[in-house]
């Protein structure tokens, strides 16, 4: 009669799991103990039923206002903030892009200074480059596009040098063998490749940028955003609900035709 032994997990692989919790523990008591909790305040409640009514009893007459700023001028305003950053700069960063593949620049040096480049552009956020430039254009949404704009090229521009350096080079060195030009070469060998994703991360960055370009308004740089703060100053709670549904529904509009095409696209 045979017996069947129960195989043990190798004692290196427990070890490994018992620092990594040990560490994940630490991590956590750390970031906790950074954070000052103190606790909620005495009109946290009152506040909290106030928002919640104001979205189930919204001001509905603000949807549109004939005489001056509405739900749909401010939501048109965040939309085309949204497009404007996002479809500009999907054109500007293509250079950075190639500038960055490794496949496409001669020299590690040169690739190098390229991903930097887009890494370096990348590194504020949105609302710290808005503040910049609401310094240097003013307040408006005009701030608001060169914010998303110039972070949208970092962003795009490491997406896209990533879908380059993937591509199959096969094509290239074809057109190459029977004399075409590097011009050539990347218009009907390289440019079919990427295209497809080029697009899928565009309208990808461009659902981000909308629901940044919703944010960027309560600091002044154009969009929904700055009748909303208004609103929360103000306790308008009726308005904030409508300015709120409103932002709801039009982020779900386009994350469906968004996706929808970007399904078409792949």
């Amino acid at each position: 009669m045979s017996s069947t032994t129960i195989p043990t997990k190798p004692k290196k692989r427990v070890f490994l799991r018992w620092i990594v919790g040990i560490l994940l523990a630490f991590i956590y008591i750390w970031a906790f103990s950074g954070v000052p909790m103190e606790g909620f305040k005495e009109t946290a409640g009152q506040v909290s039923k106030a928002i919640m009514s104001g979205l189930f009893h919204p001001d509905w007459d603000y949807v549109y206002l004939p005489e001056g700023e509405d739900l749909l001028r401010g939501l048109l305003d965040t939309l085309a903030i949204a497009v404007l950053g996002t479809f500009i700069s999907a054109f500007l960063c293509i250079p950075f892009a190639f500038w960055a593949a490794n496949n496409m620049t001669k020299g590690v040096a040169l690739t190098g200074v390229g991903k930097f480049m887009l890494s370096f552009i990348r590194t504020f956020p949105e609302l710290v480059m808005a503040l910049l430039f609401i310094k240097v254009v003013g307040p408006g949404s005009f701030a608001g596009v060169l914010a998303l704009g110039l972070h949208s090229i970092g962003m795009l521009g490491k997406l896209f040098s990533e879908e380059i350096e993937n591509i199959d080079l096969g094509p290239s060195e074809a057109l190459t063998a029977t004399g075409a030009s590097r011009m050539q070469t990347l218009w009907f060998a390289v440019i079919p490749q990427v295209l497809p994703g080029f697009l899928s991360y565009t309208l990808y960055r461009f659902e981000i940028n909308l629901r940044a370009a919703t944010i960027l308004g309560i600091i002044g740089a154009g969009g929904i955003g700055t009748p909303l703060i208004f609103a929360l100053q103000s306790r308008d709670w009726e308005r904030v609900g409508v300015i709120l549904l409103g932002i709801i529904v039009m982020v779900s509009i386009v994350d469906v035709i968004s996706g929808y095409l970007r399904k078409k696209v792949v």
